[in-house]
This record gives C-alpha cells, sequence and structure tokens, in this order.
C-alpha cells in the first residue's frame, strides 16, 4: 500500500511539474497577448500593431485590423483569461476568452510564431456563436465561407492564366506560400495552363461541388477538394488554407480538367 502511495505521489507530482512547466514556457505570449490588448484598450493602434507577426502585417493592414477590432467588440477590452496554453518550438497558441468593459465575454484564439523579437502574433480568431459542429483551435469556415474560397482562388487563378504570368495569384497567396515560392517558380508550376487555350475565368457562372466534407488538418491546414460541373469536361481542383492573420489564406492549389 505504501509503495502504491509513493508511486501515485510521484505521478501527481510529474503532473504538477508538467503544469508549471507549460505555464513557464508560456509565460512569454502571455505577456505579449496583456501587451497588445493593453495597446488596443489604450486606443494606440501603432503599438497594437507592432505585436502583429510579419505574416499578419502583409496581409492585414493597420485600419483592417481596427475594423476587425471594432466589428468584434474587442476594442472594448477590459481583462483577459486563458483556458488553454499550447507550445511547440516557434509555434505556440492561446485558447481563451477576453472580457469587455461592459461585461460581455468574447471567445478568442491567438497563435504565435517565435523570432528574434521574441513571440508574435500569427492569428487571430473570434469563433462564431450558435451551434459548431466541429470543436478545433481554428474554427472551420461555414460553407458559404468555403465556397467563397474556392470560387475567389479559381478567380485569382484563372485570370493570371490568361495574362500568362502567375505575378497576380503569387501576391494572393498567403504570405507562408509566398516566402516559399517565387513568382517564376509558380510559373514553372502552373505554366502548362498558358497554352491549353481553355478560359478559367467562365467558372465564374458555375457553383463548385465538393467531393469530400472539408477538413481541418492537425496543423491547421484547411483542405477543399471538388469539381465545377461544367460540361463536357469537368474542372477538378484541391485547395488548401492556413489561418493567417484574420482570415483564410491559400497555401496549396492544384487543378486539372477531365
Amino acid at each position: 500500500m505504501k509503495k502504491l502511495v509513493k508511486i501515485l505521489l510521484g505521478l501527481v507530482g510529474v503532473f504538477v511539474l508538467a503544469i508549471v512547466a507549460v505555464f513557464y514556457f508560456t509565460s512569454d505570449m502571455v505577456a505579449s497577448a496583456d501587451e497588445f490588448f493593453t495597446a488596443i484598450k489604450n486606443k494606440d493602434m501603432n503599438k497594437a500593431y507592432t505585436y502583429l507577426s510579419e505574416d499578419f502585417q502583409a496581409n492585414t493592414s493597420q485600419s483592417d485590423l481596427e475594423a476587425y477590432l471594432q466589428k468584434n467588440l474587442i476594442h472594448k477590452f477590459k481583462e483577459a483569461s486563458w483556458e488553454s496554453r499550447s507550445i511547440n518550438g516557434g509555434r505556440g497558441s492561446l485558447i481563451g476568452s477576453i472580457t469587455t468593459e461592459s461585461g460581455g465575454v468574447v471567445p478568442i484564439t491567438l497563435s504565435f510564431v517565435k523570432g528574434k523579437n521574441g513571440w508574435k502574433i500569427y492569428s487571430l480568431q473570434k469563433p462564431s456563436s450558435g451551434i459548431q459542429e466541429e470543436s478545433s483551435p481554428v474554427e472551420m469556415p461555414s460553407e458559404q465561407e468555403q465556397v467563397q474560397l474556392v470560387s475567389r482562388s479559381m478567380r485569382v487563378f484563372a485570370a493570371s492564366v490568361n495574362e500568362k504570368s502567375m505575378a497576380k495569384f503569387h501576391s494572393y497567396v498567403s504570405n507562408l506560400w509566398q516566402q516559399e515560392f517565387t513568382v517564376e517558380k509558380f510559373d514553372e508550376a502552373f505554366g502548362a495552363f498558358y497554352n491549353v487555350g481553355v478560359d478559367l475565368t467562365v467558372l465564374d457562372n458555375y457553383s463548385p461541388q465538393f467531393k469530400t466534407k472539408p477538413s481541418i488538418d492537425e496543423n491547421g491546414v484547411l483542405v477543399i477538394t471538388g469539381h465545377y460541373p461544367t460540361e463536357p469536361s469537368q474542372v477538378y481542383f484541391e485547395q488548401k488554407y492556413v489561418y493567417e492573420g484574420l482570415g483564410w489564406k491559400l497555401v496549396g492549389f492544384s487543378t486539372n480538367i477531365k
């Protein structure tokens, strides 16, 4: 019995140490989040903007950030509480809620990246109210939003094909993907479409049909696959998105005609 008690006490000790370690290693993220929201509370948007990562800033202007904060009542910040903290190398996240000056509670999820200047906010998301089918650190966009994402990406891609240059498409995708591949690499990857002789802008007249239910993988990547019901051939696609800044940004794209 004494041996069992010692084992149980040992497990409790390890559990407590694990909790302490998580709080210790995420303390700098919490400090960055608190300073970010304090700057918002003080209406110092210039300072608040400095807590965003380069990727976030590349996709979101200061005025866009301010509009988002006001729309979701985050600009009325009073205090924050974090129910979940996680860290994995140079990435981390905080999941919790903020209390507004009027006493309202706004659920919030912040993801972070660590650079030479410490922890910076990579994305900020406020979950939608109402019934949610899935529980995830990153909220699944609605079916209407999924259709809009696919249609918009295909529209920009089609325009770039007609221009025989992926410059426009390259500027549209996530900053993460832009940093990985140049416009020239995009031209190499998609250049085969330039001489096909098909105007993909006609797809604006169709609604994409999804092959399977869109999903978010363990890395937070939203994957959408399907086709456009065109005749006599159909256009198939697979599009991948990451939540960057304040919205979903394209990080993978493939399409073919059958």
